[in-house]
């Protein structure tokens, strides 16, 4: 059973940038789709980024892929997944949410994923 960790969280003024990891263990990262979900306060947690295994196909939410603000990739000799957010605005602070599911499919609602690490904080300051 994979098990995620996520890092790279904290407190950035609006317009910077982080880079958030998430590093699975426990089991062969293979044959995983890995996505990003985010919660902020008050609201449902809501689908960020997802990449598959077999062809490192990358998939946003509509929230951020228009504007090429966030970046989803992934090292499987390392295994680790990375979310790159650029252009960071007070919308976007929540808690960022890893997720895994032995599949080969693109999925992007959280029902699908079987997997979920802690979460990491992101807070943006205006």
């Amino acid at each position: 059973q994979v098990q995620l960790v996520e890092s790279g969280g904290g407190l950035v003024q609006a317009g910077g940038s982080l880079r958030l990891s998430c590093a699975a263990s426990g089991s062969t990262f293979s044959g995983y789709t890995m996505g990003w979900f985010r919660q902020a306060p008050g609201k449902e947690r809501e689908f960020v980024a997802a990449i598959t295994w077999r062809d490192g196909g990358r998939y946003y939410a509509d929230s951020v892929e228009g504007q090429g603000q966030f970046t989803i990739s992934r090292d499987n000799a390392k295994n680790t997944v990375y979310l790159q957010m650029n252009s960071l605005k007070p919308d976007d602070t929540a808690v960022y949410f890893c997720a895994a599911r032995r599949t080969l499919a693109r999925i992007t609602a959280a029902s699908e994923y079987d997997i979920w690490g802690q979460g990491t904080q992101v807070t943006v300051s205006s």
